[in-house]
């Protein structure tokens, strides 16, 4: 079961680790976007770690979740801020009212997060977005937990799913966000946004104890 200590030790790693990232997503987005990726969302996860000890009085997981997504929707600026507070968001309002979550539970509210993702950012996988990444990463976590695996190896085949994913992008012209405005130059560059969900996936995998 996933509690709040867990959902605290998550948002640590995640913020621990793209603050790591920064520069790599930052020189990735320079390349096919505004180049301010790693700095919106180093600060946005920054800024939920100022607020974390005050989340963590809460033990509704989903309360937590939601609250973090709207720093992040406040604080990360850009495209980034709707999409990365909406996947928080949505997450928390799967998991509402909820002291402990189980796998599928979780599973299910960062598949809740992707389809939110999609919904106001109209995007598809293969539009060369962080869906392409975060799509397949939410069917290999379920296939996972449904063949019995635990968590933490649900999410490394999540991540590793991500990873292919963010090797797709690579392939393919963008079709959605800021890479679409140079069209066929996108191509052969991985997404910034599709980094970064791997990133958070892995995050989330070393975070939990085996």
């Amino acid at each position: 079961m996933i509690d709040k200590q867990d959902i605290g030790r998550m948002l640590t790693a995640m913020a621990e680790d793209l603050n790591a990232a920064r520069h790599e997503l930052t020189e990735l987005d320079n390349i096919i976007g505004d180049g301010d990726h790693g700095t919106n969302m180093d600060r946005g996860f920054q800024a939920v770690m100022k607020e974390l000890p005050e989340l963590l009085q809460h033990d509704d997981v989903g309360a937590i979740l939601h609250h973090a997504g709207m720093t992040l929707m406040n604080t990360i600026g850009g495209s980034a801020g709707p999409l990365y507070g909406t996947l928080f968001m949505w997450a928390g309002m799967t998991c509402r009212g909820a002291v402990e979550v189980d796998a599928l539970t979780f599973a299910g509210a960062l598949e809740s997060g992707a389809y939110g993702i999609a919904e106001i950012g109209g995007a598809h996988e293969g539009d060369k977005t962080m869906l392409d990444a975060l799509f397949p990463a939410c069917r290999a976590l379920r296939e996972s937990l449904n063949k019995g695996a635990a968590l933490t190896e649900a999410l490394a085949a999540a991540a590793q799913a991500a990873e292919q994913g963010v090797d797709y992008t690579k392939t393919i012209v963008a079709n959605k966000g800021r890479a679409s405005y140079i069209s066929k130059r996108s191509l052969g560059h991985q997404d910034p946004g599709a980094t970064s969900v791997l990133i958070l996936l892995r995050a989330m995998q070393r975070s939990l104890p085996d």
